[in-house]
């Protein structure tokens, strides 16, 4: 609790601190962006001026709760030895240990957002002077760094920065490691290598000759074609097209089993000059979704939009993490809330609660979120909305459980006790009857974590959940079942997913053998 209560607090002060000095503070950014891209999470003073007033909700909420979970393990006296043998036991399964162990080093990679994936720099020298790009919340320019025309007052491409400062020696350009951002990062179509050996042309570490297309490059860091060609077995044999550096077609023609027949040219100057013109040697273009290349940076291929599917599978991780940290809080307070105050009123509050539940938990879910979809004006759609909707129907999953340890413990003697003694309802149902449900709780977190991620894929497979600039694992499955021709869509994703819902049914599993009352009592 103590590291918990550290770490939430850390963050709420990185986060106020980024507004304040604005600065873009990996994961701290999050309030404050979500706060200003959501139209009713902010509130307008004039035209250029906004309060975001749920990023500075999200932060005191932060402080609060970190400053409160490091004076309570400060206060505390020594842990419940119940607790301790519970923990030693979860230890003991080392399949639910290591499966936890694993989700908090995804979920740290995750929390460091834009240091690990992102088109923008981390750092920049140029001209002497150090800037660092990824962490200012502003526009960053090509005028910034030297570029004059059309492209000045356009978003700077570090990527193209980084290939113009090591060409010159004028600078450096220090990436993240995935230098693609999950969405809108639009990739020209890639291209690789061929060899050529007996007159054929090849992939590198194919066994079958090339077929396809394939093309001369007047520049291949910035796909600018020269020459492209068909080819069928590893010859030229097809139509070919020629294009000017600026991308003007003037060339066209055709090959039959490696023999120009026929070409026409309509440019300025000479055919042979254009010809002639230096470019690359023969390359496979691999056209968007484009396999795995390592060589150029994509391990996992590319998407149908154009979007790197390492840095999209890693948004999308965001999004369940993030998803993860508003919905359970509050799922669990308005659920654990309802349910004591059922088990412990009983009577008509009991049967008025139950009935509402019972209509609730019989509405088609699936309609309401077409419903949803179709209302919400596109501007407002978002991560919130689409919570607000998964938060009105999974907090009924715990109520009855909290009701039914209410009312079994409502005639205890340290109830009883406690009501003799003065203590307040408030008083006496978070701070008498919770501790004593804290293994319930415990043991339904880590299943209601996957149902939330099973949900929000399931949403954004059918076209009903988030909006298209969120990377969302869903969307990537129907992009891959779309795109049958693409295998490494669905293999990646599939992968990922079900990795990620084994790891944490392998914790559930783990804690609730853990919290077993069978096998640890106060007797024992």
């Amino acid at each position: 609790m103590r590291t918990l209560g550290i770490f939430l607090t850390a963050l709420g002060a990185l986060a106020a601190t980024g507004e304040i000095r604005g600065l873009a503070f990996p994961t701290a950014r999050w309030f404050f962006e979500t706060s200003r891209d959501v139209p009713w999470l902010h509130y307008h003073l004039s035209d250029e001026r906004i309060i975001p007033w749920f990023g500075w909700l999200c932060t005191a909420a932060l402080l609060a709760c970190g400053m409160l979970l490091v004076l309570q393990a400060w206060t505390t006296g020594p842990r419940n030895p119940v607790t301790e043998q519970r923990i030693r036991r979860f230890k003991a399964i080392k399949r639910g240990y290591f499966s936890l162990i694993i989700l908090l080093v995804l979920g740290g990679l995750a929390a460091l957002d834009h240091v690990v994936v992102g088109k923008r720099a981390l750092a920049v020298k140029y001209q002497g002077k150090w800037s660092f790009p990824a962490f200012q919340p502003g526009p960053v320019k090509n005028s910034e760094y030297g570029m004059d025309g059309e492209l000045a007052e356009a978003p700077a491409d570090f990527r193209e920065l980084k290939r113009r400062l090591e060409a010159s020696g004028g600078g450096w350009v220090i990436l993240p490691p995935i230098p693609y951002d999950p969405t809108g990062d639009t990739l020209p179509a890639c291209s690789r290598s061929l060899v050529q050996r007996d007159g054929l042309y090849y992939e590198p570490g194919a066994s079958q000759p090339f077929s396809g297309l394939a093309a001369t490059y007047h520049s291949v860091d910035k796909s600018l074609i020269h020459l492209r060609y068909s080819m069928r077995n590893g010859v030229r044999s097809g139509p070919v097209d020629g294009y000017n550096p600026d991308g003007t077609a003037v060339y066209s023609g055709d090959y039959k089993y490696g023999t120009l027949v026929d070409d026409r040219f309509n440019g300025p100057g000479e055919k042979a000059l254009f010809l002639a013109l230096p470019g690359s040697a023969l390359r496979a273009v691999k056209y968007h979704p484009a396999p795995p290349l390592p060589e150029v940076g994509h391990w996992l291929g590319t998407t149908s939009q154009g979007y790197d599917v390492l840095a999209y599978l890693y948004g999308g991780m965001q999004v369940n993490f993030k998803a993860a940290l508003i919905y359970l809080p509050i799922i669990y307070l308005i659920g654990i809330s309802v349910g004591m105050m059922m088990g412990y009123f009983g009577g008509w509050f009991d049967l008025i609660v139950q009935r509402l539940i019972e209509i609730f938990s019989n509405m088609p879910f699936l309609f309401v979120v077409i419903i949803f979809s179709r209302m919400v004006p596109d501007r407002y759609k978002g991560l919130p909305v689409i919570l607000t909707i998964l938060i009105a129907f999974g907090w009924m999953g715990m109520t009855f459980l909290m009701r039914t340890a209410a009312y079994r413990d409502r005639e205890r003697d340290y109830i009883a006790a406690a009501r003799v003694l003065g203590a307040g309802t408030p008083r006496i149902l978070f701070l008498h009857l919770l501790p004593n449900t804290v293994a319930i709780l415990v043991t339904l977190v880590p299943f209601t974590l996957s149902g939330l991620i099973f949900s929000l894929t399931s949403l954004d497979y059918l076209g009903f959940g988030l909006p298209p600039d969120y990377a969302t694992w869903g969307r990537l499955l129907n992009d891959g079942l779309a795109n049958l021709s693409a295998p490494w869509l669905v293999t990646s994703t599939f992968i990922v997913l079900v990795g990620m819902l084994v790891l944490i049914t392998f914790v559930g599993e783990a804690i609730r053998e853990a919290i077993d009352p069978k096998k640890f009592t106060y007797y024992r």
